[in-house]
């Protein structure tokens, strides 16, 4: 299940690394937002058209196809960094110090390898697409109104490379707490009991009501 995570920060190299990594994904993410809310209005504009002009939007479907890997991809970063992920926090809650550590090690370092070959694979994926001497640098194209696939297609090696780098980020934080034992490192998310949540939600609403 998702878990409610916090991540902490100091003066240290890892967390001013983490912080402004952290930036990057924010921004990525709010790219993301913005592309759900353009898929809105492309919706509206569609339907609109066709049921007062008879005239839909062209190539609706295209757009669609080119607009969805910013909403698949671009916050996968952002989420990691917090800890949103689908992740057993029940399992991983039953252990502490070092041998907790050395679980988060592992299994981030499992996903970082994943993540890497996923970066391979992909941007191997858009340069079949993409060509310097072809009409708009592309091999291929949507199939109503022949917009170019590649933008689309390097979207997901630069999100996955991102990806890769918090990934890696949270590997060096879980190692140096497997070595030094900290009981609350810097730079990765740590599990929040269900008081801490309850207090987080609590100061949320307040926040918003004020």
């Amino acid at each position: 299940m998702a878990g409610v995570a916090s991540v902490l920060s100091d003066d240290s190299t890892l967390s001013r690394l983490d912080l402004g990594l952290y930036r990057v994904e924010r921004q990525l993410a709010l790219l993301s937002g913005i592309a759900v809310f353009s898929l809105m209005v492309l919706a509206v504009v569609s339907v609109g058209g066709r049921n007062f002009f008879n005239q839909p939007l062209p190539g609706y479907v295209d757009w669609i196809e080119q607009i969805m890997p910013l909403i698949a991809f671009m916050g996968v970063a952002y989420t990691q960094r917090d800890g949103g992920h689908i992740r057993m926090d029940i399992f991983v809650g039953l252990f502490q110090g070092r041998a907790l550590w050395l679980i988060e090690l592992i299994t981030t370092l499992a996903v970082l390898l994943l993540m890497l070959l996923l970066v391979w694979g992909s941007w191997a994926h858009f340069e079949r697409s993409f060509d310097w001497n072809a009409p708009l640098w592309s091999r291929d194209s949507t199939i109503d109104i022949a917009l170019p696939i590649w933008p689309a297609k390097i979207l997901a090696p630069i999100a996955f490379g991102v990806l890769s780098l918090r990934l890696a980020l949270q590997v060096w934080g879980f190692a140096r707490a497997l070595v030094t034992g900290a009981e609350r490192p810097v730079a990765v998310p740590l599990i929040e009991d269900v008081a801490t949540q309850a207090a987080r939600e609590a100061a949320h609403v307040s926040g918003h009501d004020e």
